[in-house]
């Protein structure tokens, strides 16, 4: 009888590790020749990336073959990949951390202008999406609690994904530039604020609104942030100096360490009900002023958290994307009506406080379509705020499709307005 129990737990084991293995090597192909396309179009990979885990989901593979498609992600449970997608959305959270550039925060130069855009590049997307949030409820999100439906949908409307806008602007050769530093410089502020905003959000929505427990949960969060910033990041900076990155080596040991602390972090904050990418994010926040590290974590474990985990992470994203569940009229009318306030916030706010600060219009334009940028951190958002409940399966949709969207429009406006203001674009970037 146990002899039996045995063979037949490592039959299922063996089951389900032959099929998960099957979907990360679909996902893998289909990440990198979507990468490879996008490309070719003068988009950035993460484009395709997103664009193939889309329709690896039920909007297209399960249309066009859906006994394949059951075949390859329905035969056995999903927990594995979203397991995998989490562990390594932690880890893609940490090294955005460890990139997190805070010295153009510093700068004086064009301070104003960073601090109107970055402003409004938050308070106008935010306030739309407020509005669009109460506004859609009654049609689109009855049955979950108004209050963080309406703030999630504000929150997701106000994000720039820093990552891939810094990736894009190295590719038209936009980094050392005026409008460069302004537009990284405001998305960093945008997205310091936008975390801290999704943060306390979560916070609310798990208390369930709770103001006792809500207060509580946002005074465990602060004071998360103040042990890690005043006692674990001069732990973690003694500790680093104690080893040598000589070649953009990363020691096996300090790797340990790292992912020990990575993940505990995680885990606390986790238990603190603000999800488990927050203490990832924070790990590599405390960490970004070690350039040794930073090089050397780029060197050593980047490309692994580019090339295996962040197209499962987009892939886990489209499985739960379904385009074909936006089946009438009225429910494309709203995703128009989503897609059109989320860009013109962003878009509308940031440049018209480039004009408000003394840029001229082509420089406004080019720094608006850049912070219209969502991409990545868009999908973080919208992931969380439907594990939490507060946003419903079809306006999950609506925002993936927004999400693509928003950044798809970024290459093809820097094309067209570049020029205008005298940048020319680098070879390879005008097809």
């Amino acid at each position: 009888m146990t002899a039996n129990l045995v063979q037949g737990t490592v039959q299922t084991t063996e089951h389900v590790l032959f099929f998960t293995l099957v979907q990360v090597t679909v996902i893998i192909i289909a990440a990198r020749v979507a990468g490879y396309l996008a490309r070719r179009v003068g988009q950035p990979r993460a484009v395709g990336e997103i664009v193939a885990g889309l329709l690896l989901g039920p909007s297209l593979f399960g249309v066009l073959a859906p006994e394949t498609f059951r075949l390859i992600f329905r035969a056995t449970d999903t927990l594995p990949i979203s397991i995998m997608s989490q562990i390594g959305l932690i880890m893609l959270m940490f090294q955005i951390g460890l990139e997190f550039d805070f010295s153009h925060l510093k700068s004086r130069e064009n301070k104003r202008a960073v601090s109107l855009i970055s402003v409004m590049g938050i308070v106008v997307p935010f306030v739309l999406g407020l509005a669009f949030g109460y506004g859609s409820a009654p049609h689109l999100a009855s049955g979950i609690p108004v209050s963080g439906y309406a703030l999630f949908m504000a929150t997701a409307f106000s994000i720039t994904a820093v990552p891939i806008l810094g990736r894009i602007m190295m590719e038209f050769d936009l980094t050392r530039t005026r409008i460069g530093v302004i537009t990284i410089s405001s998305a960093a502020i945008n997205d310091a604020v936008g975390w801290t905003l999704l943060a306390f959000i979560s916070a609310v929505v798990t208390a369930h609104f709770s103001v006792a427990g809500m207060l509580m949960q946002v005074a465990s969060l602060l004071l998360y942030v103040i042990v890690c910033w005043y006692v674990v990041r001069q732990v973690l900076r003694l500790l680093v100096r104690r080893f040598d990155f000589d070649g953009q080596a990363l020691p096996q040991d300090l790797m340990a360490i790292l992912l020990v602390i990575v993940f505990t972090s995680a885990m606390l904050t986790s238990k603190l009900g603000i999800f488990a990418i927050f203490g990832g994010f924070m790990m590599g926040v405390l960490l970004h002023d070690q350039h040794g590290l930073v090089e050397a974590w780029k060197h050593k474990v980047a490309d692994l958290v580019t090339v295996f985990f962040l197209p499962i992470f987009f892939t886990y994203t489209g499985l739960r994307t379904d385009v074909g569940g936006l089946e009438t009229a009225e429910l494309w009318f709203w995703c128009a009506g989503l897609v059109s306030l989320a860009v013109m916030g962003k878009f509308g706010g940031c440049y018209i406080a480039a004009r408000l600060s003394g840029l001229k219009r082509p420089e406004a334009r080019n720094i608006a379509i850049m912070m219209n940028t969502r991409a990545l951190m868009e999908l973080v958002v919208v992931n969380l705020g439907f594990d939490l409940g507060v946003i419903p399966s079809q306006v999950f949709t609506m925002l993936v499709l927004m999400a693509i969207a928003s950044t798809i429009m970024t290459a093809p406006g820097l094309r067209a307005w570049l020029p205008s203001m005298g940048h020319a674009i680098p070879a390879g970037r005008d097809a």
